[in-house]
């Protein structure tokens, strides 16, 4: 039996780092339950991963998902000198929902968690989900506060067709539309049968499994003693995560995903927007993101012909390197404004 793949494919966008030792074998809770208080009253919930003094690198999570997927960046991060910091978006993980919220409000928020953490000049990285967030940061932010700013897997705009799209993506995004309250039942009804499930014999065997597969893929050299239990607690977490507070911020991000974004591509003037994407990518159409990067005036798209939305994982060492370079990273001691 195999883990049900829609449970855990969204995860493996960007998988566990290998296993290193016991004590990366659970979540630094210091680091990864912080949360900020907003001047409207809201908590923004945010994680940190890497070096602490390292350069700022600010990774926007995918859909649906939460402030723990940064983990996976977490091995990129202590070699390359980078301080990861994910937050969670409104009503995922531990950030309050916002009732109507736009993609154009991320910046704010942003802007609020760079002011507390003390940041002057940070990198920007969406990852599927949240790439559309990096733009609207590219649009809205201060040129001389962005570092870079990049799209890992990009969610596809739906501005340029739905051609490619899958049905069940196309029924989710007319439910959330147009019947909300259905779809928030229906997601809330089917993430606590999995919650059970996982707790299930079966699937636990199951899921025991795929991660003794992906660990026997790791180089002897960095292979380390955390249990398989421990990683099945670890991989539970990043998945249910994004429901800690029910459905209501994955009913909300489906439609605001499939919709208009809330600003041109041609009025993003930030240089230069950098775009890696999968050119068998089912999830996110390599058309509709080539469609994008076109009408962004200042943009490179790196194409890998052979992989899809969650292979690109593979290339995650060359794309941060490529993103934040050497130079960027090497000097950087964790000056603040």
């Amino acid at each position: 039996m195999k883990p049900p793949p829609h449970t855990w494919s969204r995860l493996s966008l960007l998988s566990p780092p290998p296993r290193r030792s016991k004590s990366t074998a659970a979540f630094d809770k210091t680091r990864v339950n912080q949360t900020l208080s907003l001047r409207d009253g809201r908590t923004l919930g945010y994680a940190e991963y890497g070096c602490p003094s390292g350069f700022p690198l600010l990774f926007f999570h995918g859909f649906p998902s939460s402030r723990l997927e940064g983990w996976a960046l977490s091995h990129v991060a202590h070699r390359r000198n980078l301080r990861i910091i994910t937050p969670d978006r409104p009503g995922f993980g531990l950030s309050t929902f916002y009732p109507g919220r736009r993609i154009t409000d991320w910046p704010a928020d942003v802007h609020a968690l760079t002011q507390h953490l003390r940041l002057s000049r940070f990198a920007v990285l969406g990852g599927s989900g949240g790439s559309p967030y990096a733009l609207a940061c590219a649009h809205a932010l201060p040129r001389e506060s962005l570092a870079a700013v990049g799209l890992l897997a990009g969610a596809p705009p739906w501005i340029a067709g739905t051609q490619g799209v899958s049905l069940s993506r196309r029924i989710a995004s007319s439910a959330a539309t147009h019947w909300p309250s259905g779809l928030l039942a229906l997601t809330d009804m089917l993430v606590g049968m999995l919650r059970w499930m996982v707790t299930t014999g079966p699937v636990k065997r199951a899921l025991d499994t795929w991660l003794q597969q992906q660990n026997a893929k790791t180089d002897g050299a960095e292979a380390g003693s955390s249990s398989t239990e421990e990683d099945r607690e670890r991989v539970l977490q990043l998945g249910f995560e994004a429901f800690a507070q029910g459905a209501g911020g994955f009913v909300q991000e489906t439609r605001l995903l499939t919709h208009d974004w809330g600003f041109r591509f041609e009025d993003v003037r930030y240089d230069k927007i950098q775009i890696w994407h999968g050119a068998k990518d089912a999830n996110s159409p390599v058309r509709m993101t080539r469609y994008m990067a076109e009408r962004l005036p200042h943009c490179v798209l790196r194409e890998f012909d052979g992989d899809d939305h969650y292979t690109m994982v593979r290339h995650l060492e060359q794309i941060v390197s490529e993103f934040v370079p050497e130079e960027m990273t090497s000097e950087y001691n964790g000056k603040t404004s």
